[in-house]
């Protein structure tokens, strides 16, 4: 039998996620400050199953609640980059993305002393110049694309996509992306959003999503002998107490399957030690 690897993720959004969409009155504000209050939760809920977990910390975040964050880093789970705001990488200009990279590494040194080895994408959409400015900054992974749904693989630059031409891809990178997915991701199934030109109606059944999340981890055991299963979680989202329930579960049933608990980092770099080298 071989391993079957989750990696828990928890994008600590807080406020920064409302104020890039511009929603700054104190409701939405209010509903930001509960991931603060979440994230002890969830602190607690993993040392009790004793399971290793990587968080994606916007700048803003680690300036706004400082405390907070050192938490999560106590606890000795792996810290790692999703910009300095929650504006999208493809929203910005090079200068602007290179800017909140190091502004983003910048607060993440002042709570773990170094700059995060891993990046996830404000809204899981990257610009032209993200590969490269990662490669430039020394990151190892990414973790924003939907390539794959168990298997690491590198990421490409230079794609050239064109609706009237077949696709022109790039050479691969020495970044390794640990991919993710919408359907694995807490945030469109729970969150409720009303927009003057969106409405996200959320509030699904926790026991509906728990049945597909376990399901994706069950399929991967049937089609191959190993794999990495990414869970994206918000603690704004997740930390209602329904919802702390259903993580719970989602754990006991894992661990029950042998499922094996780890940080991201820890899974890019040992992937990284059989992997080809990048195509040309």
């Amino acid at each position: 039998m071989g391993t079957y690897t989750v990696c828990l993720t928890f994008d600590f959004d807080a406020l920064s996620g409302f104020i890039a969409r511009g929603l700054t009155t104190p409701t939405p504000i209010s509903r930001g400050e509960f991931g603060v209050v979440a994230s002890e939760r969830i602190v607690e809920l993993l040392r009790r199953h004793e399971i290793p977990s990587t968080w994606f910390i916007p700048g803003h975040t680690i300036e706004s609640f400082p405390d907070a964050c050192r938490r999560v880093h106590a606890a000795g789970h792996e810290i790692a980059h999703h910009g300095w705001t929650h504006v999208p990488p493809a929203n910005m200009s090079r200068e602007q993305e290179e800017s909140n990279l190091v502004r983003g590494n910048e607060a993440i040194r002042m709570i773990t002393g170094e700059a995060a080895r891993g990046y996830r994408s404000p809204s899981w959409d990257l610009s032209p110049h993200t590969i490269e400015l990662l490669l430039k900054h020394g990151f190892l992974y990414d973790s924003s694309l939907m390539g794959h749904d168990y298997k690491l693989y590198r990421c490409r630059t230079g794609d050239q996509i064109e609706l009237e031409k077949p696709a022109v891809f790039g050479p691969e990178t020495p970044l390794v992306e640990m991919p993710i997915s919408w359907s694995t991701d807490d945030y469109p199934h729970f969150e409720y959003m009303r927009l003057p030109n969106m409405l996200a109606p959320g509030l699904s059944w926790a026991g509906g999503v728990l049945e597909n999340w376990y399901d994706d981890f069950d399929y991967m055991t049937r089609i191959g002998d190993s794999g990495v299963l990414t869970y994206t979680c918000h603690p704004f989202v997740i930390g209602r107490g329904h919802r702390m329930l259903m993580l719970e579960r989602l754990i006991e049933k894992l661990k029950a399957r042998g499922a094996v608990f780890r940080t991201m980092e820890s899974v890019a770099k040992d992937w990284l030690e059989t992997a080809p080298r990048p195509k040309r």
